[in-house]
């Protein structure tokens, strides 16, 4: 095949995190001088909230970088592509001068890896990947709340958690790639819609991720669910079964499968396609399916039990400002940026990505049911034991 292309924190010590979700597993670790904020709180601590809030604003950014360096460390669990995660992350180095480690995950294996780890994380901040896996985290308690000062560079408040234990830094719609050189090979038309997908000339030509380890493959669980009703959704599962070849272990995996002719169909995020067709595969067309579709919100936080929170808000800042997310494009990441402040990748456009064609996704329904969904999901198709989910 050719390839021709290729804050409004101090950060001060003495202030703690606020755990986030209906966990409440590991008590708070905030000293007694923090001003409490749940229910609980006597009513002489909330009166020294507003005092508590007056002295981060004065410190702001200056005073969480000053306690972040102190710290000198952070480790990152990313869960973009390693390529734009390994930039991210030096940048951040460089800027700051804190060392800083990361390892690349699928969403779904960070989302396990903390659950096992119940409050005493290996890493300070998540990074990338969709969030139904991180309201998983919420749900949990495994979040932790931050009120990020460049919060204010969001496009919309939909683009982060309602209690601040996540923020958005891009988007991604849901859809197919196909290798067009194979369909004319097979004689086929490229699917259109969903349902397309489940016609019987396309068995064993479909690539799926796998829910047990990639949030993208939860996302489309959640979207057949919240489009097709739930029972009709497993049974549509069930049918789609029969065509899919291999459920990779990360989302973007079935996208790196097309070009080469490895998969005639791959589900994923669009934008994954770009980059391979930037690499040099022509031979790859998107789909934004005609049905309709959803979209993913890349996030970024904290976890609960973070080692070096100072550092990890610092993080948070960094991401949310054009020092991290400018760079995606330059590590072939194409995702539509939601910051006010951010450069939009041109060739998200260019390549006719429609955003406007997507449901109105139900994030509470995905972050209180997913848990069960992923159950009935492979409940519907008999369970894991053939070799399509042996992950790569």
């Amino acid at each position: 095949m050719k390839k021709r292309m290729a804050l409004l924190l101090a950060c001060s010590m003495v202030l703690g995190l606020t755990a986030c979700g209906s966990g409440g597993k590991t008590e708070t670790k905030a000293p007694e001088t923090q001003a409490a904020t749940t229910a609980a709180q006597t009513e002489a601590a909330k009166d020294e909230a507003p005092a508590a809030t007056e002295a981060q604003e004065a410190g702001g950014m200056d005073a969480i970088i000053e306690a972040a360096k102190a710290e000198g460390e952070l480790t990152v669990y990313g869960s973009c592509e390693e390529e734009y995660l390994s930039a991210a992350c030096q940048n951040f180095e460089k800027l700051y001068g804190i060392k800083t480690k990361y390892q690349r995950l699928s969403t779904s294996e960070v989302y396990t890896k903390i659950s096992e780890e119940a409050g005493r994380p290996s890493a300070d901040v998540w990074f990338g990947g969709t969030t139904d896996p991180y309201n998983e985290a919420v749900a949990d308690g495994l979040l932790e709340q931050y009120d990020a000062i460049n919060a204010v560079n969001l496009i919309k408040d939909e683009y982060k958690d309602p209690t601040n234990c996540w923020y958005g830094i891009y988007k991604g719609i849901l859809g197919f790639m196909v290798n067009t050189e194979e369909l004319e090979r097979l004689g086929l038309e490229a699917p259109k819609t969903w349902d397309d997908l489940t016609k019987p000339e396309y068995k064993d030509l479909i690539m799926l991720s796998n829910p047990n380890t990639a949030g993208t493959a939860k996302l489309v669980i959640n979207t057949m669910i919240q489009m097709k009703g739930h029972d009709e959704a497993m049974a549509y599962f069930k049918e789609l079964d029969a065509n899919i070849s291999q459920y990779t272990k990360s989302g973007s995996g079935p996208s790196k499968m097309v070009g080469p002719g490895e998969c005639v169909i791959g589900v994923g995020f669009l934008h994954d396609g770009i980059y391979q067709i930037l690499q040099g595969y022509d031979n790859i067309e998107l789909i934004v399916p005609e049905d309709g579709t959803s979209f993913e919100v890349g996030a970024t936080a904290i976890f609960k039990g973070a080692t070096h929170p100072n550092a990890a808000k610092l993080w948070i800042e960094y991401a949310l400002s054009p020092d991290c997310v400018d760079h995606a494009k330059e590590n072939g990441s194409y995702q539509f940026l939601v910051l006010k402040n951010a450069t939009q990748p041109e060739e998200a456009a260019q390549f006719g990505l429609d955003m406007n064609n997507t449901i109105d996704y139900d994030f509470e329904d995905a972050k209180n049911n997913i848990a069960q969904y992923v159950e009935d999901f492979f409940n519907a198709l008999g369970g894991t034991a053939d070799d399509r989910f042996k992950t790569e």
